[in-house]
């Protein structure tokens, strides 16, 4: 497991998005905020033109704290081609998130509107990666296909991987994982300072899939990583060729 030194607010500009979808389509608002007595936009995500997996989230990032939060989401008018229900939430004071009840459907359009800003974005195909730490596989369908079924290691005892469903956030063809980010030491116990291949970040406190040649004996057996999820060379190459962002990966027991 890695941890980044940006930490998490990054993606509610790359990543995130806000979104106010309830029925055919939704209605709700967004007001940007007055500087210098002029009006800036806020930033939309996903961006225009972006293909993204169904578990991606809308986010509107305000220029400055949005003190009438109710006012803000009934500015918002978002036109889905599919229904799609989902609610609100604020991140934090300039960032408000929409997300599906559930997912989205395959292939659905989106247009977002917010106070002077718009987008259009693309959901595209319903790839669904299920990691289950008890059977130690990695599951992948697309469209409710089972496309690869992958022997996997997950977190070992104290490093447990955390359940639940993350949506792909970047990847890198190759990087440095280092312990001494998220505080262990590399020379201690448990350190380590490792070049990795084909990783998919799933969450800001450094959740990978990834390859991990090391471990290829333990996969589909037991747990053995610092909570990453570990793959072959081959089979995170697969992954990382075919997933996108927005695509959810969900870890179960």
């Amino acid at each position: 497991m890695w941890k980044s030194q940006q930490v998490g607010r990054l993606f509610l500009v790359s990543v995130l998005a806000a979104l106010a979808v309830c029925g055919v389509s939704a209605t709700a608002s967004a007001h940007s905020a007055a500087v210098t007595g002029k009006v800036i936009a806020p930033i939309l995500s996903p961006a225009r033109g972006q293909v993204v997996g169904i578990a991606h989230p809308v986010v509107v990032r305000f220029a400055s704290p949005v003190s009438d939060r109710a006012l803000a989401e009934r500015g918002v008018q978002i036109t889905p081609s599919k229904p799609v229900p989902g609610q609100f939430s604020w991140i934090d004071d300039r960032s408000l998130q929409w997300t599906p009840d559930h997912f989205w459907p395959a292939n659905t359009e989106v247009t977002v509107q917010a106070a002077g800003a718009r987008t259009q974005f693309q959901v595209g195909d319903a790839l669904v990666a299920v990691a289950n730490t008890t059977t130690h596989q990695f599951t992948v369908s697309v469209n409710d296909q089972v496309v690869q079924t992958m022997p996997a290691s997950m977190g070992k005892p104290g490093y447990e991987t955390p359940l639940g469903t993350f949506p792909v956030i970047e990847q890198f063809r190759d990087m440095i994982m280092d312990s001494s980010t998220y505080g262990v030491p590399i020379d201690s116990e448990e350190g380590y300072r490792l070049y990795v291949e084909y990783a998919t970040r799933i969450t800001w406190g450094g959740i990978f899939v990834h390859a991990a040649p090391w471990s290829v004996n333990s996969q589909g057996y037991e747990n053995v990583s610092h909570g990453c999820i570990n793959l072959s060379t081959e089979n995170a190459q697969w992954f990382y060729d075919n997933a996108k962002i927005g695509d959810p990966v969900i870890v179960t027991d």
